[in-house]
């Protein structure tokens, strides 16, 4: 019988996966991964005001014993707290102080969940591991999940080529729908439990007020990037989004406008109005490349974030490890955020957005 060790977060979708595989004769094993801790990790910096009286890991551990206990499979727990603060939560505030727009839950899945954990699990015995994405592994490479909408390809496509070689999906041919079912079908406690939406491990949050134990809020000047006037002020560059349209900062102020661009030696936050050219670019350079084939394909298509709209593109290689990305006029590129490539339903990769251009100049205030 085949060991499969199965990344346990309490939640809905690695209960199901667990229980999928225990139907399909596999042996079972729990590991739940601790990640965060507000009291060490505060001590790092001073105590920041960040503490809770049982951190969510804490009540998603409960939750995981209770669903190992139903399902009768053994738990086991290990902490990543000094790791993911070095390789993860540093390089989330490094780019939040460069006005970037970082992804956390991407370099967890590169350096916690698909490095330390397939390490941690093969010291179990482990012949595979199985978490709770919504993805396909065949042969090793990655493939899209059959719901488009929960599909996590975006964020694996920075996990080191090879990681997911002895790596199951039990969720790649459900849609959402189908989990929930099935665990209240099984009477799994979990069932109605909420999806997590926060940073990766740490929770959901009020990010500006978490964010601000960490980084010193910096106001400056809100302006127009078409007049070049001051119209308003901002709390931070650390706090906007390019293509952000909700709590800019300019209240009473009635017409549709957007986070356009940063400036962060003058500390300016850039606000376009309507459909504005400032929003568009049609290429940009990624840097950081992670590709998880050594095929060449061409008639690729990009996604500039996880819910946004899937982009034809052609790509020029160039050197440093980096990608010339081009396309036709796509909104809200954002530096910081990762360019995912695919082949048809394959994902082949990715990389970091560096820098944004539009009719062959770089975008002054996308810095």
């Amino acid at each position: 019988m085949k060991k499969v060790v199965v990344g346990m977060s309490g939640g809905v979708d690695s209960a199901v996966a667990a229980y999928l595989l225990i139907k399909e004769g596999y042996d079972v094993i729990a590991l739940f991964m601790r990640n965060w801790d507000s009291n060490i990790n505060n001590d790092i910096l001073g105590n920041p005001n960040d503490f809770d009286d049982i951190c969510p890991q804490e009540k998603d551990y409960n939750d995981a014993k209770k669903v190992c206990e139903d399902l009768n499979i053994p738990l086991y727990r290990v902490d990543f707290i000094k790791e993911y603060w070095d390789y993860v939560f540093t390089y989330f505030l490094e780019e939040l102080k460069k006005g970037r727009t970082p992804n956390p839950d991407m370099l967890c899945n590169k350096y916690i969940k698909f490095d330390l954990f397939l390490k941690e699990a093969k010291k179990l015995g482990a012949d595979f591991v199985a978490t709770g994405h919504y993805a396909k592994s065949k042969n090793g490479r990655l493939f899209k999940a059959k719901d488009v909408n929960k599909d996590q390809t975006y964020f694996l496509a920075d996990v080191n080529k090879g990681s997911f070689d002895n790596v199951l999906f039990p969720l790649g041919d459900y849609t959402k729908k189908e989990v929930r079912k099935i665990a209240k079908e099984a009477k799994i406690t979990v069932s109605d439990k909420k999806d997590s939406t926060g940073i990766c491990f740490i929770g959901e949050r009020n990010y500006q007020e978490f964010i601000k134990n960490y980084l010193k809020p910096n106001p400056g000047d809100i302006v127009d990037v078409e007049t070049k006037k001051v119209i308003g002020k901002h709390n931070g560059l650390m706090n906007y989004t390019i293509g952000q349209r909700r709590n800019v900062g300019l209240s009473g102020n009635k017409e549709r406008h957007y986070v356009c661009g940063k400036d962060i030696s003058k500390n300016i936050l850039y606000i376009a109005y309507g459909d504005s050219k400032y929003l568009y670019s049609d290429s940009c350079i990624i840097d950081n490349v992670n590709l998880l084939t050594d095929d060449k394909y061409q008639d690729l298509t990009a996604k500039f974030r996880h819910q946004g709209k899937e982009y034809p593109v052609q790509i020029e290689y160039l050197d440093n490890n980096k990608i010339k990305v081009n396309y036709e006029n796509v909104k809200s590129v954002t530096p910081g955020q990762a360019c995912v490539l695919y082949y048809k339903d394959e994902c082949i990769g990715c990389g970091f957005i560096d820098s944004v251009s539009k009719d062959g100049n770089n975008l002054w205030y996308l810095r």
